[in-house]
């Protein structure tokens, strides 16, 4: 019992830690973004990957207090790692949708609340105000309908994209 309370005690301590990181890193990146004045829809990735970077780092230290061994969780993770690569080259889209979301997180002129018009063909354009830039798909509302449209990152890369500039 004597064990237990020990590895109580020593979780409770990493779990404060890891909400006072969260609460340090959320600060860091509100400030760091007011600083240098970047956008929104990036703000938020890079709240969302830090977040996670810090979850992963909290969950590998419970796992390392309640006796997991560091061998067993390399195995563990190289494993899950290799399923997920698999699964990715087996279906090219998924893995040029992340690809293509990491080309439009640092390239691309399009940010959030742009509007633009997407050429689809010599006749046919898509016109509509992006709402989000996600991992997989970017959300437009139709400028006339106001209709939802999600494009996959890796379409809205390979399309003619005319930003329209409004005053």
């Amino acid at each position: 019992m004597e064990n237990y309370y020990s590895k109580i005690i020593e979780s409770l301590i990493v779990l404060v830690v890891f909400v006072i990181a969260r609460i340090v890193a959320y600060k860091l990146i509100n400030r760091t973004v007011k600083k240098r004045l970047v956008q929104k829809s990036r703000s938020q990735i890079i709240r969302k990957t830090i977040r996670f970077i810090i979850l992963l780092i909290c969950l590998t230290i419970l796992l390392i207090i309640w006796g997991v061994k560091q061998s067993e969780l390399a195995v563990f993770i190289g494993s899950v790692l290799t399923v997920i690569g698999v699964a990715m080259f087996a279906q090219w889209s998924i893995l040029s949708n992340i690809t293509a979301s990491i080309v439009l997180f640092f390239n691309h002129s399009v940010k959030m609340d742009d509007t633009i018009s997407i050429m689809e063909s010599k006749d046919y354009e898509i016109q509509g105000k992006v709402t989000d830039i996600g991992l997989f798909f970017v959300t437009l509302v139709t400028t006339e309908t106001q209709e939802e449209i999600t494009l996959p990152n890796n379409v809205f890369l390979q399309k003619t994209i005319r930003k329209i500039i409004t005053n």
